[in-house]
């Protein structure tokens, strides 16, 4: 099954200032534009069909948040990890220029990097996400806007942020927001669509434990935040699952190549190359006037107490 992703790319030169915006399609299993590092998520034979949000973006074009601590919000398989997060430190290790851009991009000393990793969490994105991607190129990070594919292994923060993309090395950081339509690259895949994209807002304060579905079981367990799945244990699903998963039994077969389609670094194709034919429009659906974002999961097991209610997130556009 071949998976992909959309990237929303914003490169920046050293300067910082943007030098151009794109929006690449990418194989979720593959490593993609300047990887810091061999893959090390785990075998993504059994990547589920995206999910869709239970409810829709805010506005038109816009992309719903949702808080990291969000029952439901990820998924993976009880009692495995979808990363190795002992061969990632090592492969930052015996690089100290990636591992210098590395702890750059997180704001971390560089010997902190072995300790900062094995606090992260490993779970499957359970819909197509945005976050701010960051590659390594010619001795210095890269950065760029990405939409995560479904299925994609990362690693999150104690606040349930994604910080690594595990089939690359890359480090992740929340979304920024674009300006324009950003022009596009690649493939497609069975059941994307844009307005179904989230971000992932910071809990407003430590996760203890995650709640993630299980598509192979269609389970529901806890993992404690930091854990590679040792100490999982099951619990009942949340009373209002933030997305509505299709039935595995979906088209899942590869999409078309877009005609301008290349493995080839974001930045380095010529402006002159032949524009890329655009997403069918798809308008997101109509909002229900009034309808307020359902509050957390009362029935769900969280170590962290019982979330308050909250307003529903802006939209990042």
């Amino acid at each position: 099954m071949v998976v992909a992703v959309v990237v929303a790319v914003v490169l920046t030169r050293s300067t910082g200032e943007p030098e151009s915006e794109e929006l690449f399609l990418q194989a979720a299993s593959s490593q993609g534009p300047d990887p810091y590092s061999d893959s090390t998520a785990e075998d993504s034979s059994g990547i589920p069909p995206t999910a869709t949000p239970s409810a829709p973006p805010s506005g038109a074009g816009g992309t719903r948040s949702i808080e990291g601590s969000e029952p439901g919000l990820y998924g993976g398989t009880r009692d495995s990890s979808s990363c190795d997060v002992e061969k990632q430190i090592d492969y930052l290790s015996s690089d100290r220029a990636k591992a210098k851009a590395f702890a750059g991009v997180q704001n971390i000393d560089e010997g902190r990097i072995p300790s900062w990793l094995r606090g992260l969490t490993p779970v499957q994105l359970r819909a197509d996400t945005r976050v701010t991607n960051h590659g390594y190129r010619n001795g210095e990070a890269t950065s760029y806007q990405s939409v995560l594919q479904s299925g994609t292994a990362v690693l999150v923060d104690d606040r349930g942020v994604p910080r690594v993309r595990c089939a690359c090395g890359n480090p992740l950081t929340p979304p920024s927001a674009l300006k324009g339509t950003p022009k596009q690259r690649g493939n497609s895949w069975p059941g994307y669509n844009r307005s179904n994209v989230v971000a992932v807002a910071p809990a407003p304060r430590d996760i203890d434990w995650f709640v993630l579905y299980d598509p192979d079981t269609g389970g529901w367990f806890e993992r404690r935040a930091g854990s590679t799945g040792g100490t999982d244990r099951p619990t009942t699903p949340p009373s209002d699952d933030p997305y509505e998963t299709p039935s595995p039994s979906g088209d899942t077969s590869p999409s078309t190549p877009a005609p301008d389609s290349s493995p080839e670094s974001p930045g380095d194709q010529s402006p002159e190359q032949p524009s890329t034919p655009e997403q069918p429009d798809e308008s997101p659906p109509p909002e229900s006037p009034g309808q307020p974002e359902s509050p957390g999961s009362p029935g769900t097991p969280q170590s962290q107490g019982e979330p308050e209610e909250r307003a529903p997130q802006p939209p990042i556009t």
